[in-house]
């Protein structure tokens, strides 16, 4: 895909710097942006939503300039690259990072640090348990997603309690839902995450029924991006067919990406703002639950 959204000269004074008259003072610094996307639907539709606010990216890269001190522009470009990788859109993305007054010691007019990235498809997985040590039990699976060969995982969403919907009476569950980036077909992250399931003692005895770890491919692919992949093999279902009747997904969802939107049939225009169809949904079963940090 070549076409591009460019966004040069974003400026904004940061810390960022090894020495301590840097981290003290601070000094200007500059980042061009180069994002490669598909966009060809945001010119047929004149769509905001088929493309990339850069208005949106530019007040992101500027959080970063002006946010916590790096040593290195080297991490100060990583961590935008990253963020502008999170946009569901962006397939790879050049990041430039301008220090115009770094301590050179000698004339010059500018150093810069350029970096490539590249975006994999984005997935989303659904996490639940309901036996033993709940809370320890999601603690371990995102570390090992985390740790993942393949996988980038970009977001955690909070935690919520939810009451089991259909099966065997059994007892309330924990969930959440992480986002990340793969280079690891959706087969072989479903294999995966089965490993990490069986890995928590997960049985498949009973419908529905308890379980110590659920992992659940919700998503593979930004729906409307060439990256989405759509699937009805019984073996793996792509979209997850029930993801959008259940606020116990999108709730933690739509909290770990706001602008998330899921597919609710094969049509283009048959992509949903999760936040509006969170509006239909009863989420008197689902209550906030306990934080990361305390478990």
């Amino acid at each position: 895909m070549s076409d591009q959204i460019v966004l040069k000269g974003v400026s904004a004074r940061g810390f960022h710097g090894v020495l301590e008259a840097e981290k003290r003072d601070g000094q200007p610094f500059v980042v061009d942006v180069h994002l490669t996307l598909d966009l060809s639907r945001a010119g047929r539709t004149d769509d905001l939503a088929a493309t990339v606010n850069y208005a949106e990216v530019a007040s992101a890269v500027v959080a970063r300039i002006t946010g916590p001190s790096f040593d290195l522009i080297e991490r100060l470009a990583e961590v935008i690259a990253d963020d502008v990788l999170g946009y569901p859109l962006v397939d790879a993305v050049e990041v430039v990072v301008h220090k115009p007054e770094a301590p050179v010691g000698h004339p010059f007019t500018d150093v810069e640090v350029r970096i490539r990235r590249s975006n994999g498809p984005r997935a989303v997985i659904a996490l639940g348990s309901n036996l033993g040590d709940r809370g320890r039990t999601l603690s371990l699976a995102v570390d090992a997603l985390r740790a993942l060969p393949g996988f980038t995982l970009t977001s955690v969403s909070p935690i919520v309690e939810t009451d089991p919907v259909g099966g065997p009476e059994q007892p309330p569950y924990l969930n959440a839902v992480v986002l990340g980036r793969t280079t690891l077909d959706p087969a072989e992250l479903l294999e995966a995450l089965h490993r990490i399931e069986a890995a928590h003692g997960r049985t498949r005895e009973v419908r529905w029924g308890a379980r110590t770890l659920d992992l659940d491919l919700i998503q593979f692919g930004a729906p409307g991006s060439g990256q989405e992949v759509v699937s009805d093999d019984e073996r793996l279902t792509l979209p997850h067919p029930r993801a959008a009747e259940r606020a116990f997904v999108l709730l933690p969802w739509v909290r770990a990406e706001p602008e998330a939107r899921v597919r609710v049939g094969p049509g283009e225009n048959d992509i949903r703002p999760i936040a509006e169809l969170l509006d239909r949904l009863d989420r008197s079963g689902v209550r906030p639950g306990p934080e990361w940090g305390q478990l």
